[in-house]
């Protein structure tokens, strides 16, 4: 039996008010995430990871960005046609979200127990103020954090950076949402937290079937949690299918270009790593077809002055590419 789709972005379109104008930071993103599902969104900085996850959640810094088209549907709501104090209700605790980085994410003036307190509060007004202490700790003990009891008392300074991270999370799990927003959670730790990190995440997601968004640029954080990837460049989605495709068969010129540029374990030689040339151009001055196009090594003519519509490869593989034919032979 097929996973139900839990979150369906369609054609979402976001664009920012900047000194130079209004700039088009989204352009027509579409994806979908199923229900016990982990989807990768990768890409370069830049490529508009971030802002695709902030305009779900409806956090664009007002008045300056804003979602102009599109639709993002939560099962059978329209996230993008609630009210703010609807929206306000729904993030959080159906859809929930972990920052990048923690330090910055959590309030510095505020204990640990306070902060996962608020969201109970919030969302959670039938608990009394003792159960809500006791679900707290067993909150900290779920996501691995040793002497929860004592560790509700303490202030995100005191804590590691591993440790602030599972307090992101155990924030983001208290009312066990639906689908979860991971936007670079294990960026800024060593490999061995991260790997905890990763293990905590599926392991509770096994337990709970909530779905996952895994915004990362790296590779190989995708191969070890996501089920879907949706490739990333320049505001737009350019390749969409299963991560095993993905890695065996990528077909944009872009997607192979990431692959090639991951160190492998090749022994006997040395060899340097093969990089993408040139830079993600800039917002104002996006190329008039293909925004790969000026580092693309396949690109023509056509390339530069037509937009490559989607293209089925297989039926959960798609591709936004001229040529991707070409390139994949």
């Amino acid at each position: 039996m097929a996973a139900e789709v839990i979150l369906s972005v369609r054609d979402l379109v976001t664009e920012f008010t900047t000194d130079n104008g209004l700039v088009r930071v989204l352009d027509g993103v579409s994806f979908e995430v199923k229900q016990g599902k982990t989807l990768g969104i990768v890409g370069e900085s830049g490529c508009g990871k971030s802002v695709t996850a902030m305009s779900i959640m409806g956090l664009l810094p007002r008045p300056y960005g804003q979602v102009v088209s599109g639709e993002v549907r939560f099962k059978q709501t329209d996230l993008l046609s609630l009210s703010p104090q609807e929206l306000y209700q729904m993030r959080g605790n159906r859809i929930s979200m972990i920052f990048q980085d923690p330090m910055t994410a959590l309030n510095p003036v505020h204990t640990v127990g306070k902060q996962i307190n608020e969201v109970l509060v919030l969302h959670r007004p039938e608990l009394s103020k003792r159960q809500r202490y006791d679900y707290a700790i067993s909150m900290l003990a779920k996501v691995g954090i040793p002497s929860p009891e004592q560790r509700i008392h303490e202030f995100p300074h005191n804590l590691s950076g591993g440790m602030r991270q599972r307090v992101m999370i155990a924030i983001a799990l208290a009312c066990q949402p639906d689908v979860l927003i991971c936007d670079e959670p294990t960026t800024a730790l060593d490999v061995t937290v991260q790997a905890q990190i990763l293990d905590l995440m599926r392991e509770i997601q096994q337990q709970t079937g909530m779905a996952i968004i895994f915004i990362t640029h790296d590779l190989g954080v995708v191969a070890e949690v996501c089920d879907d990837v949706v490739v990333m460049y320049a505001g737009k989605a350019v390749e969409s299918t299963n991560v095993f495709a993905l890695f065996e068969q990528a077909k944009h010129p872009y997607s192979i270009g990431l692959m090639q540029s991951m160190p492998t374990l090749n022994t006997g030689h040395k060899s340097l790593l093969k990089t993408i040339p040139g830079n993600v151009p800039h917002l104002n001055d996006m190329p008039e077809g293909c925004r790969f196009c000026t580092r693309c090594q396949h690109a023509t003519d056509t390339c530069q002055h037509q937009v490559p519509q989607w293209e089925l490869v297989s039926h959960d593989h798609s591709v936004s590419c001229h040529h991707w034919r070409e390139v994949a032979q």
